[in-house]
Protein backbone atom coordinates (compact mmCIF):
# COMPACT_ATOMS: atom_id res chain seq x y z
CA UNK A 1 0.00 0.00 0.00
CA UNK A 2 1.26 3.06 -1.02
CA UNK A 3 1.56 5.75 1.63
CA UNK A 4 2.33 9.75 0.90
CA UNK A 5 3.35 11.96 3.79
CA UNK A 6 1.50 14.75 4.72
CA UNK A 7 3.48 17.28 6.90
CA UNK A 8 3.83 21.43 7.68
CA UNK A 9 6.57 23.07 5.04
CA UNK A 10 7.98 26.19 6.37
CA UNK A 11 9.53 28.97 3.92
CA UNK A 12 11.64 32.05 5.31
CA UNK A 13 11.73 35.13 4.02
CA UNK A 14 14.47 37.03 6.05
CA UNK A 15 17.77 38.95 5.32
CA UNK A 16 21.25 37.89 6.66
CA UNK A 17 23.31 39.65 9.24
CA UNK A 18 25.27 40.93 6.65
CA UNK A 19 28.76 38.90 5.99
CA UNK A 20 28.55 38.22 9.87
CA UNK A 21 28.46 34.20 9.26
CA UNK A 22 28.87 33.66 13.44
CA UNK A 23 25.51 35.85 13.96
CA UNK A 24 23.51 34.82 10.61
CA UNK A 25 24.04 31.01 11.63
CA UNK A 26 22.64 31.85 15.36
CA UNK A 27 19.67 33.77 13.34
CA UNK A 28 19.10 30.93 11.36
CA UNK A 29 19.30 28.61 14.97
CA UNK A 30 16.71 30.65 15.94
CA UNK A 31 14.87 30.52 12.39
CA UNK A 32 15.05 26.67 12.64
CA UNK A 33 13.65 26.28 15.95
CA UNK A 34 10.66 29.08 15.11
CA UNK A 35 9.58 26.92 12.22
CA UNK A 36 9.57 23.84 14.35
CA UNK A 37 7.60 25.42 17.21
CA UNK A 38 5.14 25.89 14.87
CA UNK A 39 4.71 21.96 13.75
CA UNK A 40 7.13 22.31 11.16
CA UNK A 41 8.95 19.13 9.42
CA UNK A 42 10.84 21.52 6.98
CA UNK A 43 12.29 24.60 6.68
CA UNK A 44 13.41 26.16 3.88
CA UNK A 45 16.19 29.14 3.86
CA UNK A 46 16.89 31.92 0.81
CA UNK A 47 19.55 31.39 -1.39
CA UNK A 48 23.41 32.24 0.16
CA UNK A 49 21.66 33.29 3.65
CA UNK A 50 24.88 32.60 5.24
CA UNK A 51 26.42 35.15 5.10
CA UNK A 52 24.90 37.81 2.38
CA UNK A 53 24.45 38.12 -1.08
CA UNK A 54 27.12 40.26 -3.07
CA UNK A 55 24.75 42.88 -3.91
CA UNK A 56 28.03 45.37 -4.69
CA UNK A 57 28.48 43.29 -8.11
CA UNK A 58 25.33 44.93 -9.63
CA UNK A 59 25.91 48.10 -8.31
CA UNK A 60 29.63 48.81 -8.80
CA UNK A 61 32.40 48.38 -10.75
CA UNK A 62 34.38 44.90 -10.75
CA UNK A 63 37.32 47.15 -9.36
CA UNK A 64 35.61 48.57 -6.35
CA UNK A 65 33.59 45.71 -5.64
CA UNK A 66 37.25 43.60 -5.07
CA UNK A 67 37.38 44.60 -1.62
CA UNK A 68 34.10 43.28 -1.09
CA UNK A 69 34.62 40.18 -2.51
CA UNK A 70 37.31 39.73 -0.36
CA UNK A 71 35.60 40.10 2.74
CA UNK A 72 32.56 37.70 1.28
CA UNK A 73 35.59 35.23 1.27
CA UNK A 74 36.58 35.05 4.62
CA UNK A 75 33.26 34.86 6.03
CA UNK A 76 32.39 32.25 3.74
CA UNK A 77 32.12 28.42 5.29
CA UNK A 78 33.89 25.27 4.35
CA UNK A 79 31.70 21.83 4.08
CA UNK A 80 32.13 19.79 6.31
CA UNK A 81 33.13 22.32 8.68
CA UNK A 82 32.03 24.11 12.27
CA UNK A 83 29.35 26.42 11.20
CA UNK A 84 27.90 22.98 9.24
CA UNK A 85 27.86 21.84 12.57
CA UNK A 86 26.18 24.03 14.59
CA UNK A 87 23.43 23.76 11.49
CA UNK A 88 23.05 20.30 12.15
CA UNK A 89 22.83 19.98 15.56
CA UNK A 90 20.08 22.97 15.24
CA UNK A 91 18.02 20.43 13.08
CA UNK A 92 18.75 16.94 14.77
CA UNK A 93 17.76 19.31 18.35
CA UNK A 94 14.69 20.40 16.59
CA UNK A 95 13.83 17.13 14.62
CA UNK A 96 13.34 19.31 11.47
CA UNK A 97 14.90 19.11 8.05
CA UNK A 98 16.65 22.12 7.11
CA UNK A 99 17.68 23.29 3.66
CA UNK A 100 20.08 26.54 3.48
CA UNK A 101 21.83 28.18 0.95
CA UNK A 102 25.46 29.45 2.05
CA UNK A 103 28.34 30.71 0.52
CA UNK A 104 31.31 28.15 0.19
CA UNK A 105 34.73 28.55 0.34
CA UNK A 106 36.24 25.62 -1.77
CA UNK A 107 39.20 23.47 0.32
CA UNK A 108 41.80 23.43 -2.62
CA UNK A 109 41.79 27.66 -2.96
CA UNK A 110 40.59 29.80 -0.87
CA UNK A 111 39.87 32.42 -3.94
CA UNK A 112 36.83 30.42 -5.19
CA UNK A 113 33.79 30.49 -3.66
CA UNK A 114 30.56 28.43 -4.80
CA UNK A 115 26.84 29.25 -4.07
CA UNK A 116 25.79 25.93 -2.45
CA UNK A 117 22.54 24.56 -1.10
CA UNK A 118 22.55 22.48 1.74
CA UNK A 119 20.24 19.72 2.94
CA UNK A 120 20.33 18.49 5.95
CA UNK A 121 17.43 15.67 7.52
CA UNK A 122 15.60 15.84 10.95
CA UNK A 123 18.38 13.33 12.25
CA UNK A 124 21.06 15.96 12.05
CA UNK A 125 23.04 14.17 9.01
CA UNK A 126 24.22 16.21 5.85
CA UNK A 127 22.55 14.53 2.95
CA UNK A 128 23.87 16.73 0.41
CA UNK A 129 25.46 19.91 -0.80
CA UNK A 130 24.50 20.89 -4.54
CA UNK A 131 26.98 23.85 -6.01
CA UNK A 132 24.52 26.00 -8.15
CA UNK A 133 25.85 25.06 -11.80
CA UNK A 134 25.66 29.03 -13.13
CA UNK A 135 26.21 32.22 -11.40
CA UNK A 136 23.48 34.75 -12.90
CA UNK A 137 25.26 37.50 -15.05
CA UNK A 138 27.24 39.74 -12.45
CA UNK A 139 27.42 36.57 -10.23
CA UNK A 140 30.41 35.40 -12.21
CA UNK A 141 32.54 37.72 -10.51
CA UNK A 142 31.87 36.18 -7.25
CA UNK A 143 31.17 32.32 -7.58
CA UNK A 144 32.67 29.67 -9.89
CA UNK A 145 30.85 27.32 -11.67
CA UNK A 146 29.32 24.26 -9.98
CA UNK A 147 28.64 20.56 -10.97
CA UNK A 148 26.64 17.63 -11.13
CA UNK A 149 27.78 15.72 -8.34
CA UNK A 150 24.60 17.71 -6.01
CA UNK A 151 21.65 17.11 -8.33
CA UNK A 152 20.63 14.19 -6.10
CA UNK A 153 16.62 14.05 -4.84
CA UNK A 154 17.32 13.11 -1.07
CA UNK A 155 14.69 10.40 0.19
CA UNK A 156 13.71 11.46 3.43
CA UNK A 157 10.94 10.95 5.90
CA UNK A 158 8.71 13.75 4.81
CA UNK A 159 9.51 12.48 0.78
CA UNK A 160 11.74 12.84 -1.87
CA UNK A 161 13.67 16.07 -1.66
CA UNK A 162 15.24 18.27 -4.00
CA UNK A 163 16.46 21.88 -4.54
CA UNK A 164 17.82 24.46 -6.71
CA UNK A 165 19.46 28.06 -6.26
CA UNK A 166 17.54 31.32 -8.23
CA UNK A 167 18.40 30.79 -11.86
CA UNK A 168 18.19 27.21 -11.98
CA UNK A 169 14.70 27.38 -11.80
CA UNK A 170 14.92 28.06 -15.22
CA UNK A 171 17.02 25.49 -16.53
CA UNK A 172 14.95 23.30 -18.10
CA UNK A 173 17.27 19.88 -17.56
CA UNK A 174 18.36 20.34 -14.09
CA UNK A 175 15.03 20.17 -13.06
CA UNK A 176 14.33 17.46 -15.45
CA UNK A 177 17.25 15.53 -13.08
CA UNK A 178 15.53 15.86 -10.24
CA UNK A 179 12.09 15.22 -11.56
CA UNK A 180 13.66 12.10 -13.15
CA UNK A 181 14.56 11.25 -9.86
CA UNK A 182 10.81 10.73 -8.13
CA UNK A 183 10.93 14.98 -6.97
CA UNK A 184 7.80 15.68 -5.22
CA UNK A 185 9.35 18.57 -2.62
CA UNK A 186 11.16 20.79 -4.31
CA UNK A 187 13.23 23.75 -2.68
CA UNK A 188 14.06 27.05 -4.74
CA UNK A 189 16.47 29.16 -3.16
CA UNK A 190 16.19 33.02 -4.23
CA UNK A 191 17.73 36.39 -3.47
CA UNK A 192 15.60 39.68 -3.87
CA UNK A 193 17.17 41.56 -6.69
CA UNK A 194 15.57 45.09 -6.78
CA UNK A 195 18.14 46.11 -9.45
CA UNK A 196 16.87 44.15 -12.05
CA UNK A 197 15.51 46.20 -15.53
CA UNK A 198 12.95 48.81 -14.58
CA UNK A 199 10.02 47.01 -15.96
CA UNK A 200 11.01 43.74 -14.66
CA UNK A 201 8.85 41.74 -11.59
CA UNK A 202 11.10 39.95 -9.61
CA UNK A 203 8.43 38.74 -6.91
CA UNK A 204 6.04 37.64 -10.25
CA UNK A 205 9.19 36.55 -12.03
CA UNK A 206 9.74 34.16 -8.70
CA UNK A 207 6.22 32.47 -8.59
CA UNK A 208 6.08 32.06 -11.77
CA UNK A 209 9.08 29.91 -12.16
CA UNK A 210 8.28 27.95 -9.08
CA UNK A 211 4.41 27.84 -11.04
CA UNK A 212 5.95 25.95 -14.19
CA UNK A 213 8.26 23.55 -11.82
CA UNK A 214 5.23 22.32 -9.57
CA UNK A 215 2.90 22.24 -12.55
CA UNK A 216 5.18 20.48 -14.94
CA UNK A 217 6.55 17.97 -12.35
CA UNK A 218 3.60 17.41 -10.23
CA UNK A 219 4.91 18.60 -7.33
CA UNK A 220 5.38 21.10 -3.98
CA UNK A 221 8.00 23.90 -4.50
CA UNK A 222 8.60 25.57 -1.33
CA UNK A 223 9.99 29.15 -2.51
CA UNK A 224 12.19 30.93 0.36
CA UNK A 225 13.58 34.77 -0.84
CA UNK A 226 15.85 36.59 1.14
CA UNK A 227 15.44 40.52 1.87
CA UNK A 228 17.08 43.99 1.35
CA UNK A 229 17.59 45.15 4.90
CA UNK A 230 18.78 48.40 6.38
CA UNK A 231 22.14 47.05 7.20
CA UNK A 232 22.99 46.02 4.00
CA UNK A 233 21.63 49.21 1.99
CA UNK A 234 23.83 51.20 4.18
CA UNK A 235 26.59 48.82 3.70
CA UNK A 236 26.24 49.45 0.07
CA UNK A 237 25.89 53.23 -0.07
CA UNK A 238 29.86 53.21 1.31
CA UNK A 239 30.07 51.59 -2.00
CA UNK A 240 28.15 53.92 -4.68
CA UNK A 241 26.12 56.60 -3.48
CA UNK A 242 22.82 55.92 -4.70
CA UNK A 243 22.72 52.23 -3.04
CA UNK A 244 19.42 53.06 -1.51
CA UNK A 245 17.74 53.75 -4.55
CA UNK A 246 18.68 51.03 -6.02
CA UNK A 247 17.94 48.35 -3.56
CA UNK A 248 14.88 49.41 -1.67
CA UNK A 249 12.37 49.12 -4.83
CA UNK A 250 9.55 46.94 -3.79
CA UNK A 251 8.14 43.65 -5.68
CA UNK A 252 11.81 42.02 -5.43
CA UNK A 253 11.09 38.96 -2.99
CA UNK A 254 8.06 36.21 -2.89
CA UNK A 255 8.02 33.37 -0.56
CA UNK A 256 5.59 30.97 -0.78
CA UNK A 257 4.46 27.11 -1.34
CA UNK A 258 3.00 25.96 -4.60
CA UNK A 259 1.05 23.02 -4.98
CA UNK A 260 1.22 20.26 -8.04
CA UNK A 261 -1.85 22.33 -9.82
CA UNK A 262 0.24 25.58 -9.77
CA UNK A 263 -1.73 26.93 -7.13
CA UNK A 264 -0.37 28.81 -4.18
CA UNK A 265 -0.99 27.19 -1.06
CA UNK A 266 -1.92 29.78 1.83
CA UNK A 267 -0.83 33.09 1.82
CA UNK A 268 2.84 34.17 0.04
CA UNK A 269 5.10 37.08 1.47
CA UNK A 270 5.96 39.90 -0.98
CA UNK A 271 9.10 41.88 0.53
CA UNK A 272 8.63 41.62 3.98
CA UNK A 273 10.66 39.39 6.19
CA UNK A 274 8.50 36.37 8.02
CA UNK A 275 7.69 32.49 7.87
CA UNK A 276 5.02 30.98 5.66
CA UNK A 277 3.21 27.78 6.49
CA UNK A 278 1.51 25.52 4.39
CA UNK A 279 0.19 21.99 5.18
CA UNK A 280 2.23 19.54 2.30
CA UNK A 281 -0.11 16.92 1.40
CA UNK A 282 1.93 14.66 -1.19
CA UNK A 283 -0.97 12.65 -2.11
CA UNK A 284 -2.23 15.35 -4.37
CA UNK A 285 0.89 14.48 -6.48
CA UNK A 286 -0.82 11.27 -7.73
CA UNK A 287 -3.56 11.75 -9.40
CA UNK A 288 -2.36 14.79 -11.66
CA UNK A 289 0.26 12.59 -12.39
CA UNK A 290 -2.15 10.22 -14.46
CA UNK A 291 -2.17 12.98 -17.03
CA UNK A 292 0.92 14.32 -17.77
CA UNK A 293 3.97 12.43 -16.06
CA UNK A 294 6.65 13.84 -17.69
CA UNK A 295 9.63 11.53 -15.69
CA UNK A 296 7.27 8.55 -16.99
CA UNK A 297 4.51 7.46 -18.83
CA UNK A 298 3.97 10.71 -20.91
CA UNK A 299 7.65 10.88 -22.07
CA UNK A 300 9.79 8.90 -25.11
CA UNK A 301 12.85 7.73 -23.49
CA UNK A 302 13.53 6.18 -26.98
CA UNK A 303 13.33 9.58 -28.65
CA UNK A 304 15.06 11.53 -25.68
CA UNK A 305 18.42 10.36 -23.97
CA UNK A 306 19.74 12.93 -21.06
CA UNK A 307 22.97 11.67 -19.47
CA UNK A 308 24.27 13.78 -16.44
CA UNK A 309 27.56 13.84 -15.31
CA UNK A 310 27.98 13.33 -11.91
CA UNK A 311 31.28 13.73 -11.03
CA UNK A 312 32.47 16.24 -8.53
CA UNK A 313 34.66 18.74 -9.99
CA UNK A 314 38.05 18.53 -8.90
CA UNK A 315 41.36 21.08 -9.26
CA UNK A 316 43.71 17.31 -9.87
CA UNK A 317 43.13 13.26 -9.02
CA UNK A 318 46.05 11.22 -8.11
CA UNK A 319 46.84 9.00 -10.63
CA UNK A 320 48.15 6.02 -8.19
CA UNK A 321 46.80 4.33 -5.29
CA UNK A 322 48.87 6.27 -3.09
CA UNK A 323 46.41 7.88 -0.64
CA UNK A 324 46.79 12.10 -0.68
CA UNK A 325 47.68 13.59 2.93
CA UNK A 326 44.81 14.99 4.45
CA UNK A 327 44.32 18.82 3.34
CA UNK A 328 46.54 21.25 5.88
CA UNK A 329 48.65 18.72 6.75
CA UNK A 330 52.02 17.58 6.56
CA UNK A 331 52.16 14.12 4.51
CA UNK A 332 54.82 13.45 7.79
CA UNK A 333 52.32 13.44 9.65
CA UNK A 334 50.25 10.89 8.13
CA UNK A 335 52.68 8.47 8.48
CA UNK A 336 52.76 6.00 11.81
CA UNK A 337 55.69 6.49 14.32
CA UNK A 338 56.97 3.16 13.46
CA UNK A 339 57.11 3.96 9.93
CA UNK A 340 59.44 7.52 10.87
CA UNK A 341 61.56 5.16 12.90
Amino acid sequence: MLTLPKFVAAAVQAAPVFLDTPATIQKAIRLIREAKANGASLVAFPEVFVPGYPYWSWIADPVTGSAWFDKLARAAITVPGPEVDLLCQAAREAGIHVVIGINERSRNSIGTLYNTILTIDSNGQLLGKHRKLVPTWAEKLTWAHGDGAGLKVHNTKIGPLGALACGENTNTLARFTLLSQGELVHVASYISLPVAPPDYDMAEAIKLRAIAHSFEGKLFTIVSCSTVSDEIIEAMETVVPDARARLQRKSSAFTGIIGPDGRTVGEPLIDEEGIVYAEIDLGRCLQPKQMHDIAGHYNRFDVFDLRVSGRRLEPFSWADTVEPPAFGKDADDERSAEERG
